[in-house]
C-alpha cells in the first residue's frame, strides 16, 4: 500500500490527514469513539478509501496493544 497517512506543514498546518486529501486522522477517531459505523465516516468523507481508513485503525490497534 502507498503512503497513508501524511503530515506536511502545507496542508493542514501539519495536521496529520489520510493521503492525497484534506480530511484529518482524528476525524475517523471521533468516528469511532461516537460508535458511528465505518461505513458512514466512508460516506461523509469519500475521498478517503476503505482501505486507508482500516489500515489507520489496524496501526492504531497494534500501536496500543
Amino acid at each position: 500500500m502507498n503512503k497513508v497517512i501524511n503530515i506536511d506543514p502545507e496542508i493542514m498546518s501539519g495536521t496529520p490527514v489520510f493521503n492525497d486529501t484534506r480530511v484529518p486522522i482524528k476525524n475517523l477517531f471521533d468516528y469511532i469513539e461516537t460508535g458511528e459505523p465505518l461505513e458512514n465516516f466512508l460516506d461523509d468523507f469519500p475521498s478517503v478509501t476503505k482501505e486507508q481508513a482500516i489500515f489507520v485503525w489496524e496501526l492504531s490497534e497494534s500501536l496500543c496493544s
